[in-house]
């Protein structure tokens, strides 16, 4: 059960509109939707009572909100404290969470940029998967993160570095291999490889691709998409310089229609440390080398 479910279920209980609860958030009215009721099968019971007039709370509902409120009083508590701990601490080690390949070829620059304006910082890297990608950022787990970017994220903010082309991951074996370029109605029976749950805005972007195959293995991290590809027959999407980090000779990157996937910097939207702040600059030289 996510902080960020309960928020949205306070929320809503105050607005009482998915449209005006989901605005309050800064993020679209589909996903928050997904949001409250996915929470709801969490708890095994409807929080409110929907129809096309109106929204209210039901008796459990009521509880439930109450209930939350005291647990996100809080979680906000904490949070204050650890920030008034670490005030005027030094900033000299940067813990930074990477998805898959991270920057790519923009990891030189991002470096090179970041020391530049932070001399004798010390950077712990922190290997992150599909689900624990934006968590980690908002749970404190690291600082920041580089990692897949398919929209906003409640709470976060992005800085993209780089954004590469879509492409299928198919078995060299495959029919679709000798393809120059692909639809997604070509490719849309997949069958498609699992992911674990992802956060709506990368479910989205992968359209056809988030409803995997029979029996699909799991994939947790873009770097075991070619060889499960390789190993099981099914296919996958990936980002064009994939095939410059993980080449296989029994897989092939066909240029996909549609959005190009975005490598960003990940930070907590309200963090202004200086280190942070240097690190969002760095994203943005990275960027425009580019």
């Amino acid at each position: 059960m996510e902080i960020r479910s309960l928020r949205y279920v306070v929320t809503l209980a105050e607005e009482l509109h998915f449209g005006r609860a989901a605005k309050r958030h800064h993020i679209s009215q589909q996903p928050f939707g997904q949001y409250i009721r996915r929470l709801e099968r969490e708890v095994g019971a409807s929080l409110f009572e929907r129809t096309s007039r109106r929204v209210t709370l039901t008796p459990t509902g009521v509880w439930f909100v109450a209930e939350a409120r005291v647990l996100l009083e809080a979680v906000d508590q904490l949070a204050e404290r650890a920030r008034s701990e670490g005030a005027g601490r030094d900033e000299r080690t940067l813990r930074l969470g990477v998805l898959g390949f991270g920057a790519g070829q923009r990891w030189d620059d991002l470096r090179a940029a970041l020391t530049a304006q932070v001399p004798g910082l010390c950077v712990d890297y922190v290997d992150l998967d599909w689900s624990t990608q934006y968590r980690s950022v908002l749970d404190h787990t690291v600082d920041a993160g580089i990692m897949w970017h398919a929209g906003s994220v409640d709470g976060l903010r992005s800085d993209v570095v780089l954004s590469s082309p879509r492409v299928a991951v198919v078995p060299a074996r495959s029919q679709l291999a000798d393809a120059t370029f692909l639809t997604m109605d070509e490719v849309a029976d997949g069958p498609w490889l699992a992911t674990p749950r992802l956060s709506p805005a990368l479910h989205e972007w992968l359209g056809p691709a988030a409803e995997p195959g029979p029996n699909a293995p799991v994939v947790r991290q873009p770097a075991a998409i070619p060889t499960a590809v390789a190993t099981s027959g099914y296919i996958s999407l990936h980002a064009e310089v994939a095939r410059d980090f993980y080449p296989r000779p029994d897989v092939r990157f066909v240029p996909l229609e549609g959005a190009a996937p975005e490598i960003a910097v990940i930070t907590r939207a309200d963090d202004e440390r200086p280190t942070i702040t240097a690190l969002r600059r760095a994203a943005r030289f990275a960027e425009a080398r580019g």
